[in-house]
């Protein structure tokens, strides 16, 4: 661990009067190489989450025949267009959210169809847009203008597409898109999690939104004594991203070591809070706190320079503390 990361950390726990009020790197098995991609085995966001351990195959079950066959649209198109099974997801995600996978004639402003294009801001004809097969089309191209789209979690490429005001709503449908995908679309895996899904799944649903919105802090500057919304220290990202959750923690590492379950390090589970320290075997010396994301990987605020990341973790790292906490259990 470096300096700055030490200091950052322990000073921090003098901060009392403060008001108390993250993208995991994942390798490509075709391309081989580590890059950003926040898809569904992210936290276990995706379709076997604990706590909800058929959501996307229940959302998916309660589709009508309507918008089952906007999804064969959205997938027979994807197909004939050589697009990946992450566009079809992006589509079904983006088409849920806006007209619930319907072909509408109504929405705010001039918003029509599928995806609520507005013939007003350059999306086609009213007659165009309201075409499932041209507003299937007309979405994937603009899909495919954004740069590395692919890159991007799932709800966000919709997002960069749609530009809509309430930019988290699509991340609502990622499960049942996954599920979708996988079933309808044929393909295995669509989630991208491999064969080990399983032992990669938050033990609980409260750790899955924490992480949810730890990986979404991604980015966000290191700051000392920060609690968020806009910058975090280690313990205020772990603090906030457990908050939303509904889980109150401590505000500091040390204190938050007492605030959970211990077990094994070697065998935390993605959600578990892993801690380094001065003197790993005495915990009054702990200087940083990590949120664990299964598959060797952490999210963590770590240090002055360095914003909210994910990056491979290891359990033999110097300073680790032996033990993992879990919190609210």
């Amino acid at each position: 661990m470096r300096a700055g990361l030490l200091i950052g950390c322990v000073a921090a726990a003098g901060i009392t009067v403060l008001v108390a009020a993250g993208a995991v790197l994942v390798v490509d098995s075709q391309r081989q190489q580590a890059h950003a991609a926040p898809v569904s085995c992210n936290a276990a966001l995706g379709p076997t989450q604990p706590g909800q351990q058929n959501r996307g195959t229940n959302d998916a079950a309660n589709l009508t025949e309507e918008q089952l066959g906007t999804v064969s649209l959205i997938i027979s198109i994807g197909k004939e267009r050589e697009l990946s099974p992450r566009a079809w997801q992006v589509a079904i995600q983006a088409g849920m959210t806006e007209s619930g996978l319907r072909n509408v004639h109504y929405g705010d402003r001039d918003s029509l169809g599928i995806f609520q294009m507005r013939p007003s801001m350059g999306w086609g004809s009213p007659e165009q847009v309201t075409d499932p097969a041209y507003a299937v089309n007309k979405f994937y191209d603009v899909l495919e203008s954004i740069p590395d789209w692919e890159e991007l979690r799932p709800g966000d490429a919709a997002q960069a597409v749609e530009r809509s005001a309430f930019p988290d709503r699509y991340h609502r449908w990622e499960p049942m898109a996954v599920h979708l995908v996988e079933t309808m679309g044929e393909v295995s895996d669509a989630a991208g999690c491999g064969t080990g899904l399983g032992a990669a799944l938050p033990p609980n649903e409260e750790a899955a939104d924490a992480i949810e919105f730890a990986l979404d802090e991604r980015g966000d500057p290191y700051v000392w004594g920060a609690t968020g919304p806009d910058s975090y220290d280690c313990s205020g990202l772990m603090l906030r991203a457990y908050e939303a959750a509904g889980i109150t923690l401590p505000r500091v590492s040390r204190d938050q070591y007492k605030a959970g379950a211990m077990l094994p390090v070697e065998e935390a589970q993605p959600g578990d809070l892993v801690f380094w320290a001065y003197d790993s075997s005495d915990p009054t010396t702990i200087h940083h706190v990590a949120m664990y994301l299964g598959d060797g990987k952490i999210v963590e605020a770590q240090q002055s320079g360095v914003p909210v990341h994910t990056r491979d973790f290891s359990f033999d790292e110097a300073g680790l503390v032996p033990q993992a906490v879990r919190p609210g259990v």
